[in-house]
């Protein structure tokens, strides 16, 4: 199934500067493995030692935050989007 990822501005490196990629995947775990073997680098960036998603990036499907699905588990769907943003820190 085509899926859309958005690529944010900071890992627009990694994927030649683009700002989407269509992927194949049937779960988000299958799409943001295709991401890394199309572009190479993204798994570090968004996986730590253990393969879980790292605490400072969230993943939307369809607008929903994965947190409040099925993590990597959740499916996908021929022509949802899938939105990669880094948390953003800072304060007073």
């Amino acid at each position: 199934m085509s899926v859309t990822v958005r690529i944010p501005t900071t890992m627009r490196p990694l994927s030649g500067g683009v700002s989407t990629v269509v992927l194949e995947g049937s779960t988000l775990a299958e799409v943001l493995q295709a991401l890394d073997v199309a572009h190479s680098g993204f798994g570090e960036r968004l996986f730590d030692a253990d393969g879980a998603l790292h605490k400072f990036v969230n993943i939307f499907v369809a607008d929903d935050d994965v947190r409040y699905l099925q993590g990597l588990d959740t499916p996908v769907k021929a022509g949802d989007t899938v939105s990669i943003i880094p948390a953003v820190a800072g304060g007073c």
